[in-house]
């Protein structure tokens, strides 16, 4: 039995091989210091990453000259028609003569032919771009000095004098002539309202019972009174006063 190291577990029976050293489950920290990974770590001489291996030249091939690709003719799938007259000649030559055996032949053969090829036009300058032109720049300092916005003011304003002068020259070619009976048929009369009916059970009456002698009696009791008349004026009876 060899005895195992001391950051491991100790009085272990059984054989010890060196792959316990790297297994992190059995592996234990020492004294003082952190529990160790167990991976083992390369060489100072390992490159960590990949290696690429550059067989172009490097830069000066890259600087010298490049790789030009070279234009290949588009290879255009045209769908094929049906040469019906080329049917109709390899029937007869096959002696098939009635319709029914020539609509069967068809169904078994068939001889495509490709479409008309469209002609090239000749004459056309090669200089000739085709489409609508491209709208100049707008330039900046149109755009800084709101030139555009000046010009929509002034055609605005330009607009609104030639209609206000249309209004103010404007002719009225037939007038509107008020007749007396247009007039009399316009005017509404004046009409006195109703008077009001007063009943005369709701006429004011004078007084049946009159308890002074005279008139200068009546005087001279009011004249008593005439201090304290205010306490008793009001349209209830509980006196006028102006409190400020």
């Amino acid at each position: 039995m060899q005895l195992a190291p001391l950051w491991s577990e100790n009085d272990r029976v059984g054989e010890i091989r060196d792959s316990m050293l790297t297994n992190p489950l059995l592996i234990k920290s020492e004294l003082g210091k952190g529990k160790r990974s167990g991976n083992a770590l390369p060489g100072p001489t390992h490159v960590y990453g990949t290696v690429e291996r550059v067989y172009d030249g490097g830069v000066p091939a890259a600087i010298g000259h490049w790789h030009t690709m070279k234009p290949r003719k588009q290879e255009t799938l045209h769908k094929l028609r049906r040469d019906f007259a080329a049917l109709n000649k390899a029937a007869i030559k096959a002696g098939l003569i009635t319709p029914r055996e020539i609509y069967q032949f068809r169904a078994t053969h068939d001889i495509g032919i490709l479409g008309k090829k469209v002609e090239k036009k000749e004459g056309m300058l090669p200089e000739i771009t085709f489409g609508m032109p491209v709208r100049p720049s707008t330039p900046m300092f149109d755009l800084l000095e709101n030139k555009f916005q000046k010009e929509w003011m002034d055609e605005q304003k330009a607009r609104d004098r030639i209609r206000q002068k249309k209004k103010t020259h404007q002719v009225t070619l037939v007038k509107n002539y008020q007749t007396r009976a247009a007039v009399l048929s316009k005017a509404v009369p004046k009409v006195d309202p109703a008077p009001i009916v007063h009943p005369k059970r709701y006429q004011k009456i004078g007084p049946h019972l009159d308890t002074f002698r005279s008139l200068k009696a009546r005087r001279a009791a009011l004249e008593a009174n005439w201090l304290d008349s205010a306490a008793r004026s009001g349209p209830h009876g509980h006196g006028v006063y102006a409190f400020e």
